[in-house]
């Protein structure tokens, strides 16, 4: 599971440098700044949980049976889903319902962290 998480944060973080180079260059003119803000954010907790997937791969290098941190591997992809992507959907459509899952992402970043300084406290 460790290679999994590893090659998955690293694969997110290549899509966090493309899509921020996005954001940057081709989305600049196009989007309001207020838009522009909401799509900044998306990259930002991107990155910070594509490293954080990163992190997990490698702590399952020295808990390989924890099943608790592979569980908060796979939150926070579905937090990056949720979270990020809506995001990113949001601002470039500017349909603000699809703000509405957001938190769903936040609550799965949320979770994958204290899920993940548990397993680490507890050793499981």
């Amino acid at each position: 599971m460790s290679k999994t998480f590893l090659i998955l944060g690293a694969l997110n973080t290549l899509l966090c440098i493309a899509l921020g180079a996005f954001g940057a260059h081709g989305l600049k003119r196009m989007l309001s700044a207020d838009m522009l803000s909401v799509y900044h954010t998306a990259v930002q907790y991107h990155f910070y949980h594509a490293f954080g997937i990163i992190i997990i791969g490698l702590l399952l290098l020295h808990f390989p049976k924890s099943r608790l941190m592979t569980i908060s591997g796979w939150l926070m992809m579905v937090g990056i889903v949720l979270f990020s992507f809506s995001l990113y959907a949001l601002s470039i459509t500017e349909m603000r319902g699809l703000g509405m899952i957001t938190p769903f992402g936040g609550v799965s970043f949320l979770t994958a962290w204290a899920l993940l300084a548990y397993a680490i406290w507890a050793d499981k």
